[in-house]
């Protein structure tokens, strides 16, 4: 099957009956280029659409609960990844990739949907961060002392 965008329908039974479904198809990248001059990861689609994400960008967003937190109120915001570069991109199945950052980070399994979430709420997402990390008075460099009170240890995958 080919990735399109739209909607995947059919009939599946159910208890003696026919029920009808109606899912939205998954959009799937046919081309995937990490470039390591600009630190960026370039997602082409069938439909020549191209998007590049930075890195920092796609660290600071992780799908992992080390970020996202297993409810809103335990989500973090990290600080200090201006520098991260992506080491190694690996296959999930056929649904996600799992992004191993240089500063160690490697959980979170960034599937097609939140990768394309990412690339076409670029923009505003960035923004949301930028301003959750001046509301902490925190900084996206390594360097400042100013992100010590807010830097987590770097914990392996969640496990449960």
């Amino acid at each position: 099957m080919r990735p399109s965008e739209g909607r995947v329908t059919g009939s599946i039974p159910v208890g003696g009956t026919t029920k009808q479904i109606c899912a939205k198809a998954m959009l799937v990248p046919v081309d995937i280029a990490y470039h390591r001059q600009s630190k960026e990861l370039e997602l082409t689609y069938e439909n020549a659409q191209s998007f590049r994400l930075p890195a920092e960008y796609l660290r600071v967003l992780s799908p992992s609960a080390e970020v996202q937190g297993h409810t809103p109120e335990q989500a973090r915001v990290p600080v200090g990844k201006r520098d991260v570069s992506i080491v190694r991109i690996e296959p999930v199945g056929l649904y996600a990739l799992k992004i191993v950052f240089s500063d160690g980070h490697d959980s979170g399994y960034y599937d097609w949907d939140y990768l394309r979430k990412l690339a076409i709420e670029k923009e505003a997402l960035w923004q949301d961060y930028l301003v959750r990390l001046d509301n902490l008075g925190a900084s996206r460099d390594p360097d400042d002392p100013r992100n010590e009170p807010f830097k987590t240890p770097l914990k392996k995958a969640c496990h449960h």
